[in-house]
């Protein structure tokens, strides 16, 4: 047993979702989105990379010396998988483990709306699932996939850096393809992906522009793509999307993806207030309005669609925020913080921050 693997079984008795180690620093767990110091012995270098090299690939190793970044899984039996992240920082080596849970968690038991099912229907097109980091992006796209594994009768081919979320075929054939131990590249796997027959391809990031480029046209030639940005709305995600692409090309990639682009789910993640995390969603659909705007470079505009069309399954994420705040499912301060119209949630504070105290008195 590899000596680091007490930290792991510690992570599940204490309901952890992520495990900090830093040389220089104490370990530290996030426990219901918040880090917790662990009553343990400060880390020098040295001691520390012991412990991460213990577990990792000695392929990864050598990656890591020569560029001080790496990612990967590890798979503690009877505890669980966790995607680990090695670093460098000032002091010396770093790492972040993130937990993956054991089961894929259904559409319904992440309370998703129906919206996500008809996602996972489409034959064509491309899905976007976007936010920051940690705001459980893998767990919805898991959900999706997991919905059209057991409703469809077709190939499904992921690619990620690590793989997380591991699908057993049931009515559809599922291939997981990891970069590094499988392939090359995201690129070199979308390459590879259009003549292996997918119906979907789940692409883990979507990071450069071939990447997109290549998912783009994926999308565009008759399969359906899901893929994950870190953008934190739909318009920014759209912007994102056309903007890595030269300005020669802008407008080319603004015409694909007013036909291809078929939704859009931006997702916030908050803290429960009887414990654990729930997501908040902006969603996107296409309609023929949405992709008119795309095309003319109105992105801007796309706001005013999602807000008039509630009955397509679109939602702004302020809508979502005060849906889970009335339901009394997070805190008034935890949707305050995240909100973008801060004057709509003022009313359910009962202190406003003095940050905005000038703010609201030159409103009046």
């Amino acid at each position: 047993m590899a000596r680091i693997d007490s930290f792991f079984r510690l992570m599940n008795v204490q309901g952890s979702s992520d495990l900090h180690m830093s040389a220089g620093d104490v370990p530290s767990l996030r426990v219901r989105g918040s880090l917790q110091r662990i009553r343990y012995k400060e880390l020098d270098d040295s001691e520390l990379r012991e412990l991460l090299y213990d577990i990792c690939p000695e392929h990864k190793i050598k990656l890591f010396e020569e560029t001080g970044d790496i990612d990967f899984a590890y798979e503690l039996e009877n505890v669980g998988r966790f995607r680990a992240n090695y670093f460098r920082q000032s002091k010396g080596i770093a790492a972040v483990f993130r937990q993956i849970p054991s089961e894929i968690m259904t559409v319904e038991q992440l309370g998703l709306p129906d919206i996500a099912k008809r996602f996972a229907s489409l034959h064509k097109g491309l899905v976007l699932v976007t936010g920051p980091t940690g705001s459980g992006k893998s767990t919805t796209l898991a959900a999706i996939i997991d919905h059209a594994n057991k409703t469809r009768h077709d190939h499904i081919i992921t690619i990620e850096d690590p793989i997380e979320f591991t699908h057993q075929s049931y009515n559809c054939l599922v291939h997981h393809r990891e970069v590094g131990p499988h392939t090359q590249s995201f690129t070199a796997a979308l390459k590879g992906a259009l003549r292996e027959d997918p119906d979907i391809i789940m692409v883990g990031e979507m990071r450069d522009l071939e990447t997109i480029s290549l998912a783009v046209e994926a999308a565009a030639t008759g399969h359906l793509v899901f893929g994950t940005l870190h953008t934190q709305d739909a318009c920014k995600t759209i912007n994102r999307v056309i903007e890595v692409f030269p300005a020669s090309m802008q407008e080319q990639i603004r015409n694909t993806l007013s036909d291809s682009l078929r939704g859009v789910v931006a997702q916030a993640l908050f803290k429960r207030k009887n414990g654990g995390r729930i997501a908040a969603l902006e969603i996107l659909t296409h309609t023929s309005a949405v992709g008119a705007l795309i095309r003319e470079g109105k992105t801007q505009q796309l706001m005013n669609v999602i807000q008039t069309n509630k009955r397509l399954g679109m939602q702004t994420m302020d809508d979502a925020i005060e849906d889970l705040l009335l339901r009394d499912l997070v805190s008034p301060e935890d949707a305050f913080d995240k909100a973008s119209d801060k004057h709509r949630f003022v009313q359910y504070l009962k202190k406003i921050p003095d940050e905005y105290l000038e703010m609201f008195e030159n409103k009046k």
